[in-house]
């Protein structure tokens, strides 16, 4: 009888027993085993993309960020460690309009400097590629527009333009320009002619119009660009939202502004040139329509100013944008930009660093690129001190990591060294 009360329970409790067990043995040798390539970041400040936060370390593990916590909580972890000190940690800036392919800018140059992800609109058609050591690029191939219009006057059509006559031509373009991986559909809507207009002059690149040698256009002088007809731009963003990508326009004066918000366009390229009125500014922002700035760029413009402080007063919202390949723009992050966001746009300082990383990240729909957050791309640049307080050091990174890889590292210290 005694036999027979404690045989049966434990015949049935063994299996669960050993399971428990295993369980507990298998788990402490996980927690115990050594990640050789789990690397461990501390600094005095970490822009997380949202937010800033101190006293906060990052885990990166195979490519990704695995956790975002206090200093203290890392305690136990086996990794190898980099302790920057007096230093700001935050996501690498994403360049929304660049020109890197067309003009053969080197992307390991532009990843050093601080963008880890450039969107190339207007150039040779590609899959996106990099983001694992490299700069990641996505492009938007050539610029689709009118035949003889912008940007063919200036730069012809090879690499830069697919010019369209018809609606079903625009239709197959956009396809054709989805399949071989574009991520974005550009579209130009530039008659030309506005005073100050870098394309005025080759696009600022050094080859001044034939109008005007300072690129300056003189009113009479500019004979309008052909431009497309609304209902073929209409057939191009119908196109692109079907096969899931968003569609930007370069506009610089209000018949393009026009014909972008009558269209349903969903991003405009620039800050338009000339002055376009509240009315029109009214109705983009109540589409929604995001706003690449490219205020440094266009700051010859006369009617920038007044745009941007327009469309800020309207509640836009700004995505970080400076045009690398432009002759006067960094070939990386371009903290001028950052100042004329925060001085024109009255943008907060946490505002302009967000639109050039996580919101810059949502509009490229990748999710959590930009971001410091547990999944996010391991994509991390730093700077010794407060970007805050000098935006310029952002333009110098002294860490930067691609896809978890370390591209930078000018810290001397390291806690493994």
């Amino acid at each position: 009888m005694p036999i027979h009360v404690f045989r049966q329970p434990f015949y049935k409790c063994l299996p669960v027993l050993l399971f428990t067990l295993n369980g507990c043995v298998a788990s402490q040798a996980s927690m115990q085993k050594p990640d050789t390539n789990a690397i461990l970041v501390h600094a005095e400040r970490v822009f997380d993309g949202n937010d800033f936060k101190t006293n906060t370390s990052v885990l990166i593990e195979n490519g990704k960020i695995a956790r975002i916590d206090s200093r203290e909580s890392f305690r136990h972890i086996t990794a190898k460690e980099i302790d920057l000190g007096d230093a700001t940690l935050l996501p690498g800036f994403i360049e929304l309009h660049a020109h890197i392919g067309y003009h053969h800018i080197p992307g390991d140059t532009v990843l050093k400097h601080g963008i880890t992800t450039v969107r190339d609109v207007g150039g040779p058609v590609h899959q996106p590629y990099g983001g694992d050591g490299s700069l990641r690029v996505l492009t938007s191939g050539p610029i689709i527009t009118a035949p003889g219009g912008y940007p063919i006057p200036s730069l012809g059509e090879t690499d830069i333009a697919i010019p369209v006559a018809t609606a079903e031509d625009a239709r197959k373009t956009v396809r054709n320009l989805v399949e071989n991986g574009a991520a974005v559909i550009k579209v130009a809507l530039e008659p030309g002619g506005e005073a100050g207009a870098p394309w005025n002059s080759e696009h600022g690149h050094g080859h001044p119009s034939a109008h005007h040698e300072s690129g300056h256009q003189k009113p009479g002088l500019h004979r309008q660009w052909p431009l497309l007809p609304e209902r073929t731009v209409q057939a191009i963003v119908e196109e692109a939202h079907r096969l899931g990508r968003k569609v930007t326009a370069h506009i610089g004066e209000s018949e393009g502004a026009e014909l972008a918000i009558n269209a349903h366009i969903d991003e405009w390229a620039h800050v338009p040139c000339a002055v376009i009125p509240e009315t029109l500014l009214k109705k983009a922002v109540a589409q929604q329509v995001k706003i690449v700035t490219t205020i440094d760029t266009l700051s010859k413009c006369p009617g920038v100013v007044r745009n941007v402080q327009t469309l800020a007063g309207l509640g836009a919202e700004f995505l970080y944008g400076a045009e690398i390949a432009h002759p006067d723009i960094p070939w990386g992050i371009d903290a001028q930009e950052l100042i004329y966001m925060m001085s024109v746009a009255r943008m907060q300082p946490l505002d302009a660093l967000r639109a050039a990383t996580s919101k810059a990240g949502r509009q490229l729909n990748i999710p959590l690129l930009g971001t410091l957050q547990a999944g996010a791309p391991a994509d991390i640049i730093a700077v010794k001190g407060n970007p805050v307080e000098t935006p310029k050091i952002l333009e110098y990174p002294d860490l930067i990591m691609s896809g978890g890889k370390i591209a930078v590292n000018n810290f001397e210290k390291s806690v493994d060294e």
